[in-house]
């Protein structure tokens, strides 16, 4: 069984990271959305609430399993049984970021390989702090995350 890991804080969840995760959901038996609990970020959600907005937003993906976990992130890929990690890209910025920190799994982990999806183009632009900038100004994100998680969104920042 081929497993793959997609890990994030998904702080919001993004019609973005749907798209990676519905692509890469094609390439594995199945596919680990792991929200990791960042220390060096305030979350605008909880881990709980995003594990939940994420099991709604990928109802229809059948093959994906939703957790959470902390710590290094080649522990917890070997932890599963998986055989690669899931990386979005946007942008050539997005992929120096992303290979800088693939050098490091590669000294961590070199039995773990790093699979790189290009986001859609329609979702080039969009990244959760860009939504949630957007959103605390009573901007328009419609269409930039899912349904479930606009209402939640739209819900937190009611009162600014």
């Amino acid at each position: 069984m081929r497993i793959g890991v997609c890990s994030g804080s998904f702080d919001p969840v993004t019609s973005g990271h749907l798209n990676i995760f519905e692509r890469a959901a094609k390439l594995f038996d199945t596919l680990i959305i792991a929200v990791f609990c960042n220390p060096n970020k305030k979350p605008l959600f909880t881990m709980e609430e995003r594990v939940e907005m994420l099991k709604e937003a990928t109802a229809h993906i059948p093959n994906i399993r939703i957790d959470a976990f902390s710590g290094l992130l080649a522990d917890y890929v070997r932890e599963q049984g998986a055989c690669a990690i899931v990386r979005g890209l946007r942008t050539s910025t997005d992929f120096e970021y992303e290979m800088q920190r693939d050098l490091f799994m590669q000294h961590a982990a070199s039995d773990i390989e790093t699979v790189y999806l290009m986001a859609g183009g329609q979702y080039s632009f969009v990244s959760s702090s860009g939504i949630k900038e957007m959103a605390k100004f009573h901007g328009p994100i419609k269409g930039l995350v899912p349904a479930n998680v606009e209402q939640r969104i739209i819900e937190k920042y009611k009162n600014d």
